[in-house]
């Protein structure tokens, strides 16, 4: 919690000071009334004595007097809140290795499965963009709020060669910054790479993509797809058909995610695929703010002043 105002919490040391004066004043009349009384007499003269009853009136009092004083001080705190518009980049991979079958029914099946999950979640004020990434990156449908239309494009998907992570990483980066919200202001974007495997091929190296990511304030969170089973199958000259094995390589990923302040995850199946793109979705739509908290602050001085007085007149006939 921070304050905008820190120099009125001074006033809170009036609070035990005043603790202190009534407490004092209590004692000396006790006292006094002890010269002028027998107290040996006081239980036939009273029905009941209040006891600690007469503590808890002035101590809601004083809680709400901090209450009220903190309240002045404008009180702000972080709060998850809802975001209006943001600009979300799928990024997949296409290569050869997403051709596997050791996550049902292929990899790249699999991603593209995942993809509709999230398209299903993400807020529908967010713009959704796809970067496809095999030898080389590009943008397969920019920035739009048509759903159908990212959909369609992944559902079209095909297998190629190479990975060219760093290129990817660096297009989806900037594809954010050319959105504009009603406002003319600039919407967050974040990236979503879903991959198998290390760089192979491409202009830009990962680490300097994700520098350039990081400069941007775009966070990449990548999503590492597949297991140590995994094969895939080419064919050679004279009908031969080689086995190349595949398992996933997550170094690359692990270090992009980390550098651009996006998070990393694993996911061995189908269903471990959608639950981190479907949770992805939803920490998406909300977003982490600082907001005033000083009318919490005033209403909870005037309940407590209000309780404090009240149980004061409705015990002991007098307010404090």
């Amino acid at each position: 919690m921070s304050f905008e105002r820190p120099f009125a919490l001074i006033a809170l040391l009036a609070v035990p000071a005043l603790a202190g004066l009534w407490l004092l004043h209590e004692r000396r009349r006790n006292a006094v009334a002890a010269r002028f009384s027998n107290l040996a007499l006081l239980p036939n003269l009273l029905a009941a004595q209040p006891g600690r009853l007469r503590y808890i009136p002035r101590a809601l009092l004083l809680l709400g007097l901090v209450a009220l004083i903190v309240g002045v001080a404008r009180p702000h705190t972080k709060l998850t809140v809802k975001r209006k518009d943001a600009t979300v980049v799928l990024a997949i991979d296409i290569s050869r290795s997403m051709t596997a079958t050791d996550v049902a029914p292929t990899r790249l099946d699999a991603a593209r499965n995942a993809a509709y999950a999230f398209l299903a979640k993400v807020p529908k004020t967010y713009s959704v963009a796809l970067v496809v990434f095999g030898s080389r990156a590009y943008v397969a449908v920019p920035p739009t709020l048509d759903r159908n239309l990212v959909a369609t494009a992944i559902s079209e998907l095909q297998p190629g060669e190479g990975t060219a992570i760093g290129d990817a990483v660096q297009i989806a980066a900037q594809l954010g910054q050319r959105e504009k919200s009603i406002e003319g202001v600039v919407p967050p974007t974040s990236v979503l790479m879903i991959s198998d495997g290390a760089r192979d091929g491409g202009r830009i190296a990962p680490a300097a993509a994700a520098q350039k990511a990081k400069a941007l304030h775009v966070p990449v969170s990548t999503v590492l797809v597949g297991t140590q089973n995994g094969v895939v199958f080419a064919k050679l000259t004279g009908g031969y058909t080689e086995q190349i094995r595949v398992p996933p390589s997550a170094p690359t990923l692990q270090m992009i995610a980390r550098t651009t302040g996006g998070q990393f995850f694993r996911a061995r199946t189908p269903a471990a695929l959608k639950q981190v793109y479907e949770g992805l979705a939803t920490r998406l739509g909300h977003t982490t703010e600082s907001r005033e908290i000083s009318d919490a602050f005033a209403g909870g001085a005037i309940v407590l002043l209000l309780l404090g007085g009240g149980l004061s007149a409705f015990w002991f006939r007098r307010v404090a």
